[in-house]
């Protein structure tokens, strides 16, 4: 075989390969997987996806197929596995035993698993593998693993995000997006925090008043400042356009979820969470479009303004520039990687 011609077919082998990495739905509908069935959200999630009712483009998406994992340190992983799994498998997805396994079967994946530590090496096969992810909260275990994941999505050229279900809520975007209340000026949030040993402190449960806290003041932050008690944290973020945002996270008394936002025509407050259901929609047209409705530079910022909060905490409540954290967190992210 002459040398044009063998190139020709190295190259419609590569083109090949790009064609069947995409997402190809069957039927005209997007197979699914899910990563972790030691979460609430999984359960969640399927019934929406999988409802025979479903509507625009979450009718456009079935979960097929899941792989339990779990945690044997954390108990509501380990302890939760066999009741979740057993609903998500009674509605008529497969269980199977292994990643590769999972990623043989499906066009898209929701990595769900409740302990962020293992998120890096889970989705490490679903980059090489080319398919797009919902990384479900946390993003990761550490800043430096947040990073990481970034960085291999780059690599591997694969969309992904990550958020709280929070964001997406309709009083929340109409909030940020109120023309009554003007430009947002500030913004307090709160919700409960409650904490676990293996991660840093706001990662396991404040995360979600911290995502609320980012989609009303948007990145930005540069330096973080914590307030600490057993019963309650406040964190202080200060913009670097001399905005300030705060975060209140509970863990004694009356738990909420709540924001209030300080515009430049009004005071605007909401309370209360308002469901899955506009995550879910959320995925659905990311899966369909591969455009994902938050950055991941955001989400990297985000996770940082928490990994700051427990540096500014080991320091006594002095404020603690984001930026540094970031680097050395990059830092340690790229020594792992090598």
């Amino acid at each position: 075989m002459n040398r044009p011609a063998f190139a020709l077919i190295v190259i419609l082998a590569a083109c090949a390969g790009v064609v069947a990495a995409t997402p190809a739905a069957k039927d005209g509908i997007l197979r699914a997987g899910i990563i972790g069935l030691d979460t609430s959200h999984c359960v969640a999630f399927t019934k929406t996806f999988n409802n025979p009712n479903a509507k625009g483009d979450v009718a456009g998406v079935r979960i097929v197929a899941a792989f339990p994992g779990g945690s044997p340190d954390i108990p509501s992983s380990r302890d939760r596995i066999e009741q979740f799994t057993k609903q998500v498998r009674g509605m008529g997805v497969e269980i199977v035993g292994s990643i590769p396994e999972l990623l043989s079967k499906v066009d898209v994946v929701l990595l769900e698993s409740v302990d962020g530590r293992p998120h890096l090496e889970q989705v490490r096969p679903v980059f090489e593998a080319h398919k797009p992810v919902f990384i479900d909260k946390p993003l990761a275990g550490t800043l430096a693993d947040a990073i990481a994941i970034s960085e291999l999505a780059k690599k591997y050229d694969v969309p992904w995000f990550s958020s709280s279900s929070l964001r997406f809520g309709a009083k929340v975007q109409k909030l940020r997006d109120d023309p009554a209340v003007g430009r947002v000026m500030g913004c307090d949030t709160w919700g409960p925090c409650p904490t676990e040993p293996h991660h840093p402190d706001l990662f396991w449960y404040g995360i979600h008043g911290v995502e609320l806290l980012y989609t009303c003041m948007g990145p930005g932050c540069e330096s973080v400042t914590r307030v600490h008690a057993e019963g309650a944290d406040v964190v202080v973020g200060r913009w670097k356009d001399g905005r300030i945002g705060a975060f209140r996270g509970i863990r004694e008394g009356k738990e909420d979820y709540g924001a209030v936002v300080f515009g430049s025509k009004s005071i605007a407050t909401i309370l209360g969470f308002e469901g899955y259901d506009p995550l879910v929609e959320q995925i659905a047209q990311f899966f369909k479009t591969r455009k994902p409705p938050v950055s991941p530079d955001e989400t990297i910022e985000l996770m940082a303004f928490m990994e700051t909060a427990d540096e500014s905490k080991r320091q006594g409540g002095s404020p603690v520039q984001i930026r540094s954290v970031i680097e050395k967190a990059r830092q340690v992210a790229r020594a792992s990687q090598k």
